[in-house]
């Protein structure tokens, strides 16, 4: 039996499907969903709750004309499989496949680039801007959660979003308030009769009737904005809009496909600034995620029936890790607190949060107030840990520099995700960290070539007097044993992974890598199959990527050739630091070359594919040391 959804090729076939039929195809995009999701992994429990909301905006408006902005964009599976992209939905996360997110290179119906949270409206309102500069028609919608509405950037776009803007729409999809019959009805009731045009018509028209009457007319107009607003900010929570010069209509049903559409049809109609309120709920169809929304958000590869993961647990991930240390160092120390910017379970803080409720702070997606918010509890004695993926403080580079470095207040930054995450793209690697954080006066950043490592820099963290960096990878660990005694680090010192009595004998090195983080494992099997070779390779493990060991690099630059290998952007990253300290030092002799990711945004796809892509592999390290120690001299470089 054929599926609506395989005559879906553009939002066009929506509109001859009548309201009964695309209820069944919004069960059908949600079998798709999951089915996709299970398979590849992704965002699974925000797409199923906006799948009424998709169908319904895209039946109304006339995209990609029309200009439909997701905030983050992580739940646009639905709005992907409608515009075009149905055939090659199995490809999604996938290395060459679609992206998990809105993007304009895809389709000319991703009005806009996303996957950080609280952009939409400000980028939506941009558009409006520019339509209205040059006389267009088109609409502009915004479709924004209410997570991402607690974000600074929203909430100043909002602010600014009635100022002589016209058709201009905010879907605010609220999956999380729940709305009790009695105050749902009386919404219900209150929007089929304001989105109505008739009676739009009629409050027109009576307006005009009333200013016509002498001396009173302007006040009776006043008298009756001022009654009917005053009445309806007691029955809807529209209030806080309304003053912002939105008007507001909601909340209503996300999931009643008819009554979507009804109110869509009389808010189009709207000239000024609207803001619809959409209660919608995560997971919505699926029992596993209606039960587990959190779990599912950003789901790994899953049994569909069961909704149980795929595979066989492996290692104790980075983040575990890191939330098991912060614990006990929190036991043992009352003034260690922890932050989170809405992502307590993607950096295990809600396990902090079980123990040390009291001293467990989430703000929201307000990176920018969770730094200053740290840099206030330092200065007044408490030791706070804001854990961070390496993405999203990016958000937050002014505050980390004005409030926390200028005062050298010791803040702890732990930094999830830095390096490569694999299938979430672009907007989500983390590779730019070091550049940012490195060149900032009394920071300190350190990153861990194993699971060990972090829990020994993280004791070190939390002792240090000013603001330190702890950044580790996403996923699993390397497997090491976990009950060794907590080594105690010394500032600014690394450790020699492969020295010279490793090596050949009686031979010197013939050149070193320096390697950052989990490329320590991988530098170390390079540099095993190279001594097979007869060559011999020295491998240094930083530690510290600010402050430099200089006695470590001094010891690398004796071989005369100095590798430096990283999972990060090689612009500022720490094989620049290495350059500019040879350059300082009139190393003319000693040649550098730097290994990592080029001036480029990395695609989406696993993790072992792009590292293959990108030459962060032992036989990927081993070629480029083999090439070069093959020549019979080799030039100093600035760059890869």
């Amino acid at each position: 039996m054929s599926r609506y959804l395989d005559m879906i090729d553009s939002p066009r076939d929506l509109k001859k499907l009548h309201n009964g039929q695309l209820e069944v195809l919004a069960q059908e995009i949600r079998e798709e969903i999951v089915r996709t999701v299970s398979r590849t992994g992704g965002h699974l429990a925000s797409n199923l709750g906006v799948v009424e909301l998709t169908i319904a905006l895209h039946r109304t408006f006339d995209a990609p004309n029309d200009k439909i902005v997701w905030d983050v964009s992580h739940q646009a599976y639905a709005h992907k499989l409608i515009t075009g992209r149905r055939e090659r939905f199995r490809t999604l996360r996938q290395h060459g496949g679609l992206s998990g997110f809105a993007n304009p290179k895809e389709s000319e119906y991703d009005a806009f680039a996303a996957g950080h949270a609280s952009t939409a409206v400000s980028a939506a309102l941009g558009m409006a801007a520019a339509r209205d500069r040059r006389g267009g028609g088109e609409k502009v919608i915004a479709v924004i959660g209410d997570g991402a509405l607690t974000g600074g950037t929203a909430l100043e776009a909002l602010y600014q979003g009635h100022t002589g803007t016209r058709d201009f729409l905010v879907v605010l999809n609220d999956n999380e308030m729940s709305i009790s019959p009695n105050v749902g009805a009386i919404a219900r009731y209150l929007n089929r009769l304001i989105t109505n045009p008739l009676y739009n018509r009629f409050n027109r028209a009576l307006d005009r009737l009333l200013v016509k009457i002498p001396r009173v007319g302007a006040r009776l107009v006043r008298w009756r904005g001022r009654l009917l607003e005053s009445i309806k900010s007691l029955l809807v929570p529209g209030f806080f809009f309304e003053e912002m010069g939105f008007r507001y209509f909601g909340p209503i049903a996300g999931h009643n496909l008819r009554f979507l559409l009804d109110v869509l049809k009389g808010v189009k109609a709207e000239r000024r600034p609207v803001l619809l309120h959409v209660v919608t709920r995560k997971g919505k169809g699926y029992a596993p995620a209606e039960a587990a929304p959190e779990a599912f958000h950003s789901a790994p590869k899953f049994e569909p029936l069961t909704g149980r993961p795929k595979g066989r647990p492996g290692p104790v991930t980075y983040t575990e890790v890191f939330a098991r240390t912060l614990c006990e160092l929190a036991g043992r120390d009352e003034r260690v607190v922890a932050i989170t910017a809405a992502m307590a379970k993607g950096t295990g803080l809600d396990a902090f949060k079980e123990s040390f409720p009291k001293r467990f702070h989430d703000v929201g997606i307000a990176e920018e107030h969770a730094v200053v918010f740290a840099a206030g509890l330092a200065m007044a004695g408490m030791r706070p840990v804001v854990a961070v993926y390496s993405t999203f403080l990016q958000r937050a580079y002014d505050q980390i520099l004005h409030d926390v470095c200028l005062q050298k207040l010791p803040v702890v930054f732990a930094v999830d995700r830095a390096g490569l995450v694999g299938e979430d793209g672009p907007t989500h690697h983390g590779v730019f960290d070091v550049s940012f954080l490195g060149m900032m006066p009394n920071m300190t950043v350190l990153a861990p070539k194993d699971e060990r490592e972090l829990r020994d820099m993280l004791h070190f963290a939390l002792g240090h007097e000013g603001p330190v960096a702890v950044r580790y990878p996403k996923g699993e660990g390397t497997g090491v044993d976990l009950a060794a005694p907590v080594e105690t680090l010394v500032y600014g010192r690394g450790v020699l992974e492969r020295p010279v009595d490793r090596l050949r004998a009686g031979a010197g090195d013939d050149a070193a890598i320096l390697a950052v983080g989990p490329m320590v494992g991988v530098a170390l099997e390079a540099a095993a199959r190279l001594e097979r070779e007869g060559w011999s390779v020295m491998v240094g493990n930083p530690r510290f990527l600010k402050p430099l060991d200089e006695a470590l690099l001094g010891l690398a630059a004796s071989t005369g050739r100095v590798f430096t290998l990283e999972e990060h952007v090689l612009r500022g990253g720490f094989g620049s630091a290495v350059a500019d300290w040879l350059a300082d030092r009139a190393r003319e002799r000693v040649a550098c070359r730097r290994i990592g990711i080029p001036d480029a945004f990395v695609e989406h796809g696993s993790r072992e594919v792009l590292r293959e892509q990108l030459g962060l592999t032992p036989e990927g390290v081993a070629r480029r040391v083999r090439a070069a120690l093959s020549a019979a001299r080799i030039p100093n470089e600035a760059g890869g």
